[in-house]
């Protein structure tokens, strides 16, 4: 594909081609460097590594911006190219205009504050020492609301639309207001009734375990995922995250000795981001069309993994006996059930169940907005989270920092306009679910035969395969025959919760 030859009747193309597979080489020591930092990095290699980061970071982004690169684009449009081809030429130009808005020292200063603010917060968020993080996540929001400003003001966007746009293409604020309108409606009576039906539950009582015997079953599960070894590790970091690139994925979980499904249930989540990475066209890796379609799709795989596999009845059997076999436990498949399905208002947004974790969601969705247009101040944020929590969950975090407004790495990373794409990303699971099933009929079926295969094949043909070949959109509509409804999202948490 990136063949430059003289008598080539795509030059242009070709050119642009070989720039990006460049680009992409630099980012993948990017994404080590990453990994490398939130896992094995010593505390004293902090300020080295955020300087050498951002210097990496300026020197890409001054790749992305070349003249030469600019140039050809334009030309490039003009020749006969393919449709892979077209589709590749308008991920370029997306990525293109996403770097070109920038100046490199915006960029370059971003990349060294929010290594300088994460690497704090690991330690100010265990200390609940808001006054410490308050200054830095002001330095941080300052830089974004001036990122966000110029985006918008290049795509004729607004701001947070603008920042949307950098992980959702084509999602604006109009759009999500909608949605999340839609699920306020029905989401707290839904909430409620389910608590009710479950009040006869008995608690479960969870075996402790140490972190090497949760490591071996996590292991155990990461293969029947069908999870590549040869391209890709498990580690440890304090907040679960997928990272590295395509042919060298790194994911990470957490252990807690009192909660082992802490630990597995992160860990099929970052599988099913992995194996989206590990699925990806090998013909189109370095290429932008060859990455995948966008955060929300991308989080639909991980969400399918973790809620529509993990948490079904014959994925509970499974994980049962894995448990039972690493742990030296006695669970059965009902008290699993009752531990993984319990809908329970909490704190913590990657522990919630996902009746409510839209609800976590919603709250930073309101939080991003505001500190973008400047209605809302980073030392407003804990008093606007504690009412927010209270009116959405009935759970107070006054004066409880790490459990509130310091729980995420999203803020401290400078990453505002992600958060939207885990509740995206619930729905189009669920949707991609229901088209799985008329396609293969039922899932559970097949797991207990020991046909889950079949499920990973549907998954790699219709979604990981694709890479961005198609609009989001396009995508979904092929695979599904519409566009994201979210009524697939209520029907799947009517039947699971309250069938």
């Amino acid at each position: 594909m990136t063949a430059n030859k003289q008598d080539s009747a795509t030059p242009n193309y070709d050119g642009l081609c070989a720039a990006f597979k460049q680009i992409h080489h630099f980012q993948h020591l990017q994404a080590l460097g990453d990994w490398d930092q939130a896992t094995m990095m010593p505390s004293g290699g902090s300020e080295g590594r955020g300087e050498a980061m951002a210097e990496l970071a300026l020197h890409i982004h001054k790749l992305k911006t070349a003249p030469s690169l600019v140039d050809n684009l334009s030309a490039a449009g003009e020749e006969a190219l393919t449709p892979q081809q077209a589709a590749n030429l308008r991920e370029m130009r997306y990525h293109t205009l996403q770097a070109t808005a920038l100046p490199g020292e915006l960029v370059q200063q971003k990349t060294a504050l929010t290594y300088a603010c994460e690497h704090a917060w690991r330690q100010q968020r265990k200390d609940n020492d808001w006054q410490g993080f308050k200054p830095n996540l002001e330095q941080v929001i300052a830089l974004v609301r001036e990122e966000a400003q110029i985006l918008g003001e290049v795509q004729g966007l607004s701001p947070y639309d603008a920042l949307l746009n950098k992980f959702e293409p084509g999602c604006q604020t109009a759009a999500l207001d909608k949605v999340f309108g839609e699920l306020r409606s029905w989401l707290p009576e839904m909430i409620q009734q389910v608590q009710a039906k479950q009040q006869s539950w008995q608690p479960v009582t969870i075996p402790h375990s140490g972190a090497t015997a949760q490591q071996a079953l996590n292991l155990d599960v990461m293969q029947r995922l069908g999870f590549d070894f040869n391209q890709g590790r498990l580690d440890t970091s304090s907040h679960p995250f997928s990272g590295g690139v395509p042919g060298d994925v790194r994911i990470t979980t957490r252990y807690d000795e009192s909660d082992f499904a802490t630990s597995l249930y992160s860990t099929i989540h970052e599988v099913g981001h992995a194996r989206y990475e590990q699925g990806l066209p090998i013909d189109l890796r370095g290429q932008p069309v060859g990455l995948a379609r966008s955060m929300a799709i991308h989080e639909s795989q991980s969400l399918f993994f973790e809620m529509q596999l993990g948490r079904s009845p014959a994925m509970i059997a499974l994980l049962t006996e894995k448990i039972n076999q690493h742990l030296g436990a006695s669970l059965s498949n009902e008290s699993l059930t009752h531990l993984v399905q319990r809908v329970t208002p909490g704190l913590i947004r990657v522990d919630a169940d996902e009746v409510t974790y839209p609800c976590h969601i919603m709250l930073r969705y309101e939080v991003e907005k505001g500190l973008i247009d400047n209605s809302l101040q980073v030392a407003d944020l804990p008093e606007f989270w504690d009412t927010q929590m209270q009116r959405l969950l009935g759970l107070s975090t006054q004066n409880d920092y790490r459990n509130g407004c310091m729980q995420d790495i999203h803020w401290p990373v400078g990453e505002l306009g992600y958060f939207p794409s885990y509740s995206l990303g619930a729905m189009y699971a669920a949707q991609f679910k229901a088209s799985m099933v008329k396609a293969l009929g039922d899932i559970d079926s097949l797991i207990e035969q020991g046909n889950i295969t079949q499920v990973m094949d549907w998954l790699n043909q219709n979604i990981w395969s694709q890479g961005s070949l198609l609009t989001t959109d396009e995508l979904v509509t092929r695979v599904t025959g519409e566009v994201l409804n979210p009524v697939h999202f209520k029907h799947h948490l009517e039947e699971r919760y309250l069938g």
